[in-house]
């Protein structure tokens, strides 16, 4: 690995807001699903094929965008691909079929994740040259860009503006973030050193690991996301008006853990805070399973997202440690896996309830949690952090 990086003060708030934009593109989608499903006709059933082909188009790149940043530089793809994210948005607010979108939706997933990748990558190089824990912030601008973007998505709803319009000023927000963002980015490169072997050879159990207990993590994250309303108003029975209290409850304590989370972290190590997570997501669901009241329920997914908050940014972070692949490489496997994982928790969540009960759902996802808490407890490399 050869590295000329330099460093100025601006690069951690630029980092932050490459974060803050890559989830507001991708809330910004989120927040338009019933309404292009509605104008495009589409059946659940036919919506539950698009999902899935976002992290085919993820999957489809893991190991091209590491070896695309090992050789460019996460800077480098930032600047060349970063806005080929915000640019598919536009493509789906003009998409005139099922087909078309289907297409278009398979592009967005794969410049997602090769973003994601990117600015991963660029935060754990920032982490490396202050010697600073700071991937938890990161993540916590990319939840607080979730509020934002859903709250953007209501007011644009409510004001009638098409799909295109509203994701056109997306797009432009995220382009004035990204054009500030680049003229402060670090040029660490990692060249790519000629492979003998398949990268997947390559990867050791440690990556492995690593990339299971993100895609726990982040199985519990998306079934959150998606369907903590749907929990509230057909479990739960809430008002109407308070439905949303499930998912707000979840996305603030999980926002808030995040930004407290670096000094958190600093202080008791991965290995206590992971298996605090895993057990805390797991108490959280178990006691929404069991105690469906509309208070109690509250309290419990503030429980889920407190314990979601730190687990991903904890796995991140370590992933450069361990690898005896490039950097770029290894953390493109483990965020690849772990992102699986979000975007595939909530067809599975569906798959569940649609056979017995949402309630078996969300019991079975609370033994994700108990499961990464003890793989927390038995990895080498978090006895050591």
């Amino acid at each position: 690995m050869n590295e000329t990086p330099s460093f100025n003060a601006k690069m951690p708030t630029a980092c932050f807001l490459l974060f803050f934009a890559h989830g507001l593109v991708f809330s910004s989608w989120a927040s338009r699903i019933p309404i292009i499903k509605t104008a495009l006709s589409i059946t659940e059933a036919q919506l539950g094929t698009l999902l899935l082909l976002m992290p085919i188009g993820q999957l489809s790149t893991m190991v091209l965008a590491g070896k695309l940043i090992s050789i460019y530089g996460s800077s480098g793809i930032i600047k060349r691909c970063f806005m080929l994210y915000p640019f598919f948005l536009l493509l789906i607010g003009l998409s005139p079929s099922y087909w078309t979108l289907g297409a278009v939706l398979f592009f967005f997933g794969v410049s997602g994740n090769m973003c994601n990748i990117a600015i991963n990558t660029q935060a754990i190089e920032i982490e490396s040259i202050t010697k600073r824990t700071l991937l938890s912030s990161y993540h916590g601008a990319w939840c607080f860009a979730g509020l934002t973007g859903a709250v953007i998505g209501l007011l644009m709803i409510n004001l009638h503006v098409g799909t295109f319009y509203h994701f056109a000023v997306i797009f432009l927000l995220v382009g004035i973030l990204w054009l500030y963002s680049t003229k402060n980015l670090t040029n660490i490169i990692h060249k790519a050193e000629p492979q003998t072997r398949s990268i997947f050879k390559a990867v050791n159990p440690t990556l492995i690991g690593l990339g299971i207990i993100g895609f726990l993590s982040m199985a519990i994250e998306g079934a959150m996301f998606d369907w903590s309303g749907v929990y509230f108003q057909t479990i739960v029975k809430a008002p109407e008006n308070l439905v949303i209290l499930g998912y707000t409850s979840f996305i603030l304590m999980m926002t808030l853990g995040r930004f407290i989370g670096n000094k958190i972290i600093e202080k008791y190590g991965k290995k206590i805070v992971l298996q605090c997570c895993g057990l805390l997501m797991s108490s959280g669901l178990f006691l929404s399973v069991f105690f469906p009241e509309l208070w109690i329920c509250i309290i419990a997914f503030m429980i889920i997202g407190l314990g979601s908050s730190l687990s991903v940014p904890s796995v991140y972070s370590t992933v450069g440690k361990v690898s005896t692949v490039a950097p770029s490489i290894a953390l493109s496997f483990v965020s690849s896996i772990s992102f699986l994982g979000f975007l595939m928790g909530p067809p599975l969540i569906g798959y569940i309830a649609e056979s017995f009960d949402l309630r078996y759902s969300y019991g079975l996802f609370a033994c994700f949690g108990i499961l990464l808490a003890i793989m927390a407890g038995q990895m080498k490399v978090f006895r050591k952090s």
